[in-house]
């Protein structure tokens, strides 16, 4: 048998933690003195002790290590156990890296002097049913026009709680004239194709993006500054470049309440 300090040292756990073990029944003495209260282990459990602190150093729970060492001969329950830790660990490494990555690209922004107006990151826009309208305008002055078509709808429509309403500029190239564009709107509900207006599901993406407050004036940095974050980062852009207005001349006429968002997909 063992003394607490003795087996403290051989374990390499401190008394104290010893004791806080005991306290939450994880790994008890194999003996206390009715007359003294000193605490007494034996030497097979430092093979339980070394189990524990194993588990620990894997990032697991105090907690969860005393159901492991309930189940830690029965290699399937283990197995599982682990699997499940070790997906835990690289969720955090890998959200642990993006953090690192978006500290190194603003540091590489400070030091070229970029600015720092627009701050980049990356979501996924889940899959959503839209009210769409498609066409080829003279400018990219001209979008309105597609929003007037989408307003003229006479099947009435429900907006989604919340509403996004973009457009998607699907030329490959800045164009002179003769611009492709998709506007479309989240809605509630399932309706009937129009002459213009055609409803579909559109599909998740995920997207590199910037949000704007204010005029659109800005749009021209803040496209140029999340296409260079883009690639000083390793992605690479997967379809059309969209904007989404989540406050637009359709709700204020003050420029400087506008707010919207710089958007490409990205793979």
């Amino acid at each position: 048998m063992l003394k607490i300090g003795e087996f403290s040292k051989l374990s390499r756990v401190s008394i104290r933690m010893l004791r806080h073990y005991d306290d939450l029944g994880l790994l008890k003495p194999a003996m206390i003195d009715e007359f003294t209260g000193y605490r007494f282990y034996k030497e097979e459990q430092l093979f339980v002790m070394g189990r524990i602190t194993a588990l620990k150093d894997m990032g697991f729970a105090l907690a969860d290590i005393a159901k492991i060492m309930d189940d830690y001969d029965n290699k399937e329950k283990l197995e599982q156990y682990l699997t499940k830790q070790q997906q835990e660990l690289k969720k955090i490494s890998d959200e642990t890296e993006y953090k690192l990555m978006l500290l190194d690209t603003a540091r590489k922004r400070l030091r070229k002097e970029q600015s720092m107006s627009f701050d980049v990151t990356t979501k996924v826009i889940p899959e959503r049913y839209a009210a769409t309208v498609h066409m080829v305008v003279p400018h990219y002055e001209d979008e309105g026009i597609l929003w007037g078509k989408l307003q003229e709808c006479k099947t009435p429509f429900v907006p989604a709680d919340p509403c996004l309403a973009a457009a998607e500029f699907l030329d490959k190239e800045f164009k002179e004239e003769n611009v492709e564009i998709v506007v479309w709107m989240t809605v509630k509900g399932e309706y009937e194709d129009t002459e213009n207006v055609k409803f579909k599901t559109l599909p998740a993406v995920k997207v590199a993006s910037c949000v704007i407050k204010g005029s659109y004036e800005q749009m021209g940095e803040a496209t140029a500054t999340v296409a260079s974050w883009i690639a000083e980062n390793g992605f690479e852009v997967t379809g059309p470049m969209f904007n989404i207005y989540h406050v637009s001349p359709a709700q204020t006429k003050n420029p400087d309440e506008y707010v919207t968002e710089v958007c490409f997909p990205i793979g």
